[in-house]
């Protein structure tokens, strides 16, 4: 079976995303949707639309979100519209909060190693496509974030992002099983996979301002180790996996700290997860351009 493609630069730009894109060979197909992190008010890490906007233009797409589930300036429709206006989203964008009004879509997993459905936004039926535009950074719960974060919490409803942590029960939102509940982001992430289908999802996870937490932390810690790049891929899996390879063979002396973030969590298990679903593969080659 042929290894999966992941296509690496040092350059840090946003006309450099669009090259990382532009290499993968697809052309993402009639209505493109855009998953992006908003980033939650005070928090100093999260990627600009300046970053993001090449990309965004060069596939024509609308920026499309969800809300969170957990308090702060993104939980309901209202605040989250305002934080997409003071994030700049909204006046250089098209932006679509997908779960803005219910009902949610429910997606069936019927392999789900701990969830069998994923709620997500109803509105990315409106969708044919979709570029995942990552921020790989540490996270305070899931280890990482990266392209498999985007595809399972990013996308779920608010309902559905307590459905994911609580591992089927919303009311167990902060006291599951962690590792149910790392299984159960790939379980989510393979949902959204199938629902668009084969080519029809392109992954450019940047690897910057890389701090131990999330770009949804308020009070975030400042980055710990020097940007590395951007990458590429068709495959999730894949890209996720060379990104924590590429934490792991860094000599900046902040890679431990990161590392002990995403280790002490059991983060890469999510990328074992999904890759048991068959949405990809962490057998990747990586191609630097």
């Amino acid at each position: 079976m042929a290894k999966s493609i992941v296509y690496f630069t040092k350059e840090r730009t946003g006309e450099a995303v669009v090259r990382l894109y532009e290499k993968l060979g697809i052309e993402l197909p009639g209505k493109v949707a855009v998953k992006l992190h908003s980033g939650e008010v005070g928090n100093q890490n999260y990627l600009r639309p300046e970053f993001m906007a090449p990309a965004i233009e060069k596939v024509k797409g609308t920026v499309v979100e969800c809300n969170t589930a957990y308090d702060g300036g993104r939980n309901t429709t209202e605040k989250h519209w305002k934080t997409m206006d003071l994030h700049g989203w909204s006046r250089h964008f098209t932006v679509d909060i997908l779960d803005a009004e219910g009902p949610d879509l429910e997606l069936a997993i019927p392999d789900g190693a701990c969830i069998k459905k994923n709620f997500v936004g109803k509105n990315i039926q409106n969708y044919d496509s979709m570029l995942v535009l990552s921020h790989f950074k540490g996270h305070p719960m899931g280890g990482f974030g990266g392209a498999l974060k985007q595809l399972s919490i990013g996308l779920a409803s608010s309902h559905g992002k307590a459905y994911i942590h609580g591992v089927g029960d919303v009311d167990n939102f902060w006291h599951s099983d962690h590792d149910s509940f790392l299984r159960a982001m790939a379980d989510a992430a393979s949902s959204v996979v199938k629902f668009f289908g084969p080519g029809k999802i392109a992954y450019v996870s940047a690897m910057m301002n890389l701090s131990v937490d999330c770009d949804c932390c308020e009070v975030a810690e400042d980055p710990c180790m020097a940007d590395i790049g951007i990458l590429s891929s068709l495959d999730p899996v894949a890209l996720d996996r060379a990104c924590l390879d590429l934490i792991y063979a860094s000599k900046d002396h902040g890679r431990d700290h990161l590392l002990e973030r995403i280790e002490s969590l059991h983060g890469p298990l999510t990328v074992d997860a999904a890759e048991a679903l068959g949405i990809g593969s962490k057998d990747y080659e990586l191609i630097e351009v």
